[in-house]
């Protein structure tokens, strides 16, 4: 019994490829239609530098790590809670100088 086989373009390749890397192999798979062999294949095919996805693609020595990755969100949300607090302590200053100087200048009235 012949298996009716499809046929994929390098294009639909590479973009499921980079699907798989941003979701999940098994995600990108469900929401492909594309068998999981499929697509494992694409995968084996970039990690052996038969199939190009073009720049950003990362092998496993030039990506950042799991820890690498969390420290540098750590670090992101810390400076993001600084930033806010400067913001809202530059804000009630802005209204306290705003303030005092309506009080001196109904004082001068």
């Amino acid at each position: 019994m012949a298996r009716n086989q499809r046929k994929y373009n390098t294009e639909y390749k590479v973009q499921a490829v980079k699907l798989s890397n941003e979701i999940g192999s098994s995600k990108a798979e469900v929401e492909l239609g594309i068998p999981v062999d499929t697509l494992y294949g694409w995968v084996r095919a970039v990690k052996e530098g038969r199939l190009d996805i073009g720049g950003g693609a990362h092998t496993p020595q030039t990506a950042m790590s799991l820890a690498e990755e969390l420290n540098t969100l750590k670090q992101q949300e810390k400076e993001i809670r600084r930033l806010k607090e400067e913001n809202e302590f530059l804000a009630e200053a802005s209204a306290f100088f705003a303030a005092s100087r309506r009080k001196s200048a109904k004082g001068s009235e």
